[in-house]
């Protein structure tokens, strides 16, 4: 991978960052949040796979400004990272105060079932993997493969901490919820 297709996939990552900064404090009170050793064992193989994603070669060539090494593969893969990061947006939105970065139960916790939770129950979770396939797509190399599998397994872990807190909270209501819509990609997981 080279500085290009590097500069590519973090452009539209930091403004999708920089939006989620500027909401990050229209939210309901904190009622209960995950532990910080919890969070830390999600975020290590989180931080390692977006390494290995968005990281351009160590050699010199790699981090040479050559446009022509961005052609139509590495588009296609722009095109999905977008639509990704955009349906991770629609999720938020929709989730409105409820939402929060880490597991948590806000007062009030609303059981959200509408829009992108109709598709999948972490939506937001399934446009950032989206997004991180597109990054995946523009780098073209393997080791963006292992980093997206890594991503994967972070955040299937925090569904199972996530999904066994939103049972306890909101009981049958999320057990049918958990039996009509898929957690993260329909029809696999």
């Amino acid at each position: 991978m080279n500085i290009v297709q590097s500069i590519a996939i973090v452009v539209p990552w930091t403004l999708w960052l920089l939006y989620w900064i500027a909401t990050s404090k229209q939210v309901k009170a904190t009622a209960r949040k995950e532990a910080s050793l919890s969070r830390t064992l999600q975020s290590i193989p989180l931080i390692a796979g977006g390494a290995l994603i968005i990281l351009p070669d160590f050699t010199a060539a790699a981090w040479r400004f050559d446009p022509q090494m961005f052609g139509p593969l590495q588009i296609a893969g722009l095109v999905v990272l977008l639509a990704g990061l955009a349906f991770s947006v629609w999720a938020r939105l929709h989730l409105g105060t409820n939402w929060s970065v880490s597991v948590t139960l806000k007062d009030d916790h609303e059981l959200v079932r509408s829009g992108p939770y109709g598709l999948v129950r972490h939506p937001i979770y399934t446009g950032c993997l989206l997004a991180l396939l597109g990054a995946a797509i523009i780098g073209a190399q393997w080791r963006g493969a292992f980093g997206l599998a890594l991503i994967f397994a972070s955040l299937a872990y925090k569904v199972r901490v996530e999904e066994s807190w939103l049972t306890g909270h909101f009981g049958g209501a999320y057990t049918q919820y958990r039996r009509d819509v898929a957690a993260l990609i329909p029809g696999l997981f």
